[in-house]
């Protein structure tokens, strides 16, 4: 078996490249052989040599790098037919694909044994009109959190990087008026922001959906129905504390197979995928269903067996939620 290791060499501070040696023996020992890629500023760099990759018919493919590495990789194999293992070795700020498939973060040697052990797991992926996404997007006020800071305060301030600049936007934040359909219907008014996720973790925090089962073939939608700085601190306190934010009078919480989102006013929605810039336009997200495999070190997934019992699981666990 083949594998690719398309690496960021700029990501964690330099330091998947002091370790790339290490890494390519634990992955040749688990029976791969290895080659690297090392992306450069082209734009799309990942996405282009995950694509050609796995045309030429590797079946491994492992992003070493951040979230934005790992985004691009999945774009790069997603829209084909025949779609290569992935493999993630995290190395960026907040990581939140690995935190949700408890892919080791601080130790980069450890994430590659866990692509090692080769446990797949089915992972849903997100279109987003032409474009993927496989932790969650978001639309709206504190959207561009993520892709608005300068790598290198990211590389010197890690997450106290996007602390800072939440707060700052958190003063900015004012009401949009909306037009959001799913499956349950249809929402119009005026909100600040949505999130379309496919896992619990969002921006390193781990509670955003308690009831999620990642792969069942639906998004959790959250539309945060106030610009009042009370109250979203307010949810937000709920989310880190209690996973009480989905019962909040100003949050509307959904799971639903498609979403469509535009703004009704002339305040753009700007449109966040997995930590970069999606556009501003109106946007259709569609949920294919198990569309890529993973390697990660979680049980946490939709299987056959929990597939038919999460529902009912999932209204009673609320139920309880909301006394």
């Amino acid at each position: 078996m083949r594998a690719r290791v398309i690496y960021n060499p700029v990501s964690g501070r330099e330091q998947i490249t002091k370790y790339l040696v290490a890494i390519l023996r634990i992955l040749e020992e688990a029976g791969y052989e290895t080659s690297t890629y090392e992306t450069t500023p082209e734009p799309r760099s990942a996405a282009k040599e995950a694509t050609r990759a796995a045309l030429e018919g590797f079946e491994l493919i492992v992003a070493a790098g951040g979230d934005g590495t790992v985004s691009e990789v999945i774009n790069g194999i997603s829209n084909l037919p025949k779609r290569p293992l992935i493999g993630i070795i995290p190395a960026g700020t907040t990581n939140d694909l690995a935190r949700s498939l408890k892919i080791p973060r601080g130790d980069l040697l450890e994430a590659a044994k866990v692509i090692a052990k080769g446990q797949a797991i089915p992972m849903d992926v997100g279109k987003a009109n032409d474009k993927y996404f496989v932790n969650i997007a978001a639309g709206g006020y504190l959207s561009d959190i993520t892709y608005g800071i300068p790598p290198r305060l990211k590389g010197a301030f890690g997450y106290l990087a996007y602390l800072i600049k939440g707060a700052e936007k958190l003063l900015l934040v004012k009401p949009i008026k909306m037009r959001i359909e799913h499956e349950a219907g249809v929402f119009v008014g005026e909100a600040s922001m949505y999130f379309v996720a496919l896992t619990k973790s969002v921006g390193g925090i781990e509670n955003i959906d308690p009831y999620m089962l990642m792969g069942n073939g639906l998004f959790t939608l959250f539309i945060i129905k106030t610009a009042s700085i009370f109250e979203i601190l307010q949810i937000l306190g709920m989310i880190i504390q209690n996973g009480k934010h989905i019962t909040h009078p100003k949050v509307e919480y959904i799971h639903t197979s498609f979403v469509t989102a535009e703004s009704l006013d002339q305040q753009p929605l700007l449109l966040n995928l997995d930590g970069e810039f999606g556009g501003t336009g109106p946007v259709t997200f569609r949920n294919l269903h198990q569309h890529i495999r993973i390697l990660g070190n979680t049980t946490d997934y939709a299987s056959p067996a929990e597939l038919n019992n999460h529902t009912a699981k999932l209204l009673k666990e609320i139920a309880n939620l909301e006394k």
